[in-house]
C-alpha cells in the first residue's frame, strides 16, 4: 500500500491541480494531450516532494513529468530503466514512485569502458548521482545504479524490464555513432509487450550525420528503433513548444536550462523556455 504520508501529500497536490493546470495551459511552450490521462496520486506526491529542489520543480512546466510518465504507462510496480540519467532530474521521481513495489535502475556510462581521456566526465557524472542517492536514503535506498560499455550496451538481463525510457540523450549517441546498438540493448532489456519512452530535442526536418545542434528529426529517430524490432505506439505533443525556432546560435544549449547565450538576449531566451520536443512511446512486440 501506499505510504500514508505520501497519499495525503497526493491528495493535496490533486486539490491544487485544477489550478495548476490552468497555469500550465496559459504557457505557450505546453500543448496538453486532448484527453490528459487521470492524475495519479502517488505520483502527484512524489512530484510535491521537499527531495526535490525548487529550481527542478520550476521545470515541470517545461518537462510535464506526470504528463509524460502517464503516456509512457508508468506503474508503480513496474521494473524502469533510465537510461543515462545525468544529474537525475528525472531519477529524483522514478526511484522514490518505483520503492515500494517497482524498482529503479539508473544505466549509467561505465568510465573504465571509455579511452583515458573520456573517463573523468563520465565519472563524475556517476559520483554525483550516487552520492545524490547515498543523502536521501528514505527516497533512494533501493535505487540499482548499472554502468554499460557504449560500444557495446548491455541494460540488464533480456526481458528483465517493463518500461526504458530516455530523455534528451539521442543526439549524443547518435554523433557518437553509438545509437544503432543503444536501441538494440533497449529492445533486448524489454520484456515483450514492454514499452521504451522517448523525449528528444526534435529537429524541423532530418539532421545530417555531422549536426551539433542537439536537434534530431522525429523521423529518424523513429527509424533508429523500428530498426531495432521497435513498433512505434504512440506520439504525443505534451513537450512540444512551438515558441522554439530551433536555429540559435549555440544549438539547443542556447536555450534554458543552460542558456548558452549573450547576456544581452536573456529575455529572448528567457521568453522562448525550454525546447520543443518529441515524445514517443514505442512496445517491443511478441514474439521478438
Amino acid at each position: 500500500m501506499i505510504r500514508h504520508p505520501l497519499l495525503r501529500a497526493g491528495l493535496l497536490a490533486l486539490a491544487l491541480a485544477p489550478a495548476l493546470s490552468t497555469a500550465v495551459a496559459a504557457d505557450p511552450s505546453a500543448q496538453a494531450q486532448s484527453a490528459a490521462p487521470a492524475a495519479d496520486p502517488a505520483l502527484q506526491a512524489v512530484l510535491a516532494g521537499d527531495w526535490r529542489s525548487e529550481a527542478n520543480r520550476a521545470r515541470d512546466r517545461y518537462r510535464h513529468p506526470a504528463e509524460t510518465l502517464a503516456f509512457f504507462g508508468l506503474k508503480p510496480d513496474q521494473t524502469v530503466v533510465e537510461i543515462t540519467p545525468g544529474g537525475g532530474w528525472y531519477a529524483e521521481i522514478l526511484a522514490p514512485y518505483l520503492r515500494e513495489h517497482g524498482r529503479y535502475v539508473a544505466a549509467v556510462v561505465d568510465p573504465q569502458a571509455l579511452p583515458e581521456g573520456g573517463r573523468d566526465y563520465q565519472q563524475r557524472a556517476r559520483d554525483g548521482l550516487e552520492q545524490r542517492f547515498a543523502a536521501s536514503p528514505a527516497q533512494f535506498d533501493r535505487a540499482t545504479v548499472v554502468a554499460y560499455d557504449p560500444a557495446a550496451p548491455v541494460f540488464g538481463e533480456p526481458g528483465s524490464a517493463d518500461l526504458v525510457v530516455t530523455f534528451r540523450n539521442v543526439h549524443n549517441w547518435r554523433s557518437a555513432g553509438q545509437a544503432e546498438g543503444m536501441f538494440k540493448g533497449f529492445f533486448e532489456v524489454l520484456r515483450e509487450g514492454g514499452v521504451l519512452g522517448v523525449v528528444e530535442h526534435r529537429a524541423a526536418a532530418d539532421v545530417p550525420a555531422d549536426d551539433r545542434s542537439g536537434y534530431v528529426g522525429q523521423d529518424q529517430v523513429i527509424a533508429m528503433a523500428e530498426a531495432a524490432g521497435f513498433r512505434l505506439d504512440a506520439t504525443s505533443e505534451i513537450n512540444a513548444n512551438p515558441a522554439d525556432t530551433k536555429d540559435h546560435p549555440n544549438g539547443v544549449w542556447t536555450l534554458f536550462p543552460v542558456g548558452r547565450h549573450d547576456a544581452t538576449d536573456a529575455d529572448k531566451y528567457r521568453a522562448i523556455g525550454e525546447s520543443d520536443r518529441m515524445t514517443l512511446r514505442f512496445v517491443k512486440p511478441a514474439g521478438e
